[in-house]
């Protein structure tokens, strides 16, 4: 399912405009990426948690030079799913 895909399937299951719906999943993604920039963590009850994980230093070997290579430090984000949403998808 993609970005536009998702905005029907919200604006027919909440009986919205497209348009409206659009600019609610926007605003979403906004607010969740704020708050993960500012090292924080948005856990939605049922659903899963979103938080940003602190990757460190790492070599790596391309395969097909055995070149090592260094790799930086780095924030990523990872979501862990909640307990009823596992449920419902099992």
């Amino acid at each position: 399912m993609k970005k536009q895909d998702l905005i029907k399937a919200v604006a027919t299951k909440a009986s919205l405009s497209q348009d409206a719906a659009a600019k609610v999943l926007n605003a979403i993604i906004d607010v969740v990426t704020a708050e993960l920039k500012k090292g924080g963590e948005v856990v939605v009850t049922g659903f899963g948690a979103f938080k940003v994980s602190n990757r460190a230093a790492r070599q790596w070997v391309n395969p097909r030079t055995w070149a090592k290579i260094k790799i930086p430090a780095m924030k990523s984000p990872v979501f862990r799913s909640g307990k009823t949403f596992k449920e419902a998808i099992r």
